[in-house]
């Protein structure tokens, strides 16, 4: 099974700079796990104490897997999961 995912520039050092990399799993967790076996330090930028860190985004076809499951959300070959930094602002 492959799922496609787009890497933020801020992981891409773990990647060997790619932007988008392949992995498998039947849930997202499983999907971290495979990334994290082939670059290591991965899982630990998106995973924290069995929950997705709370300044990383992470979408499942274009939805927010908070909302679609979490660690625990399904994914289907295929699959396009996008991984983005939480970006904070304000005004100066």
């Amino acid at each position: 099974m492959a799922i496609e995912v787009r890497i933020p520039t801020i992981l891409r050092n773990l990647t060997g700079d790619a932007k988008v990399v392949e992995g498998s799993g039947t849930t997202l967790d499983e999907l971290i796990a495979d990334l994290d076996s082939r670059y290591p330090g991965i899982g630990e930028r998106l995973v924290n104490d069995g929950k997705l860190r709370r300044f990383v985004n992470v979408y499942l076809n274009d939805e927010d897997v908070r909302f679609v499951g979490g660690l625990e959300a399904k994914l289907s070959d295929g699959d396009n999961v996008t991984v983005l930094p939480a970006v904070a602002g304000g005004s100066l």
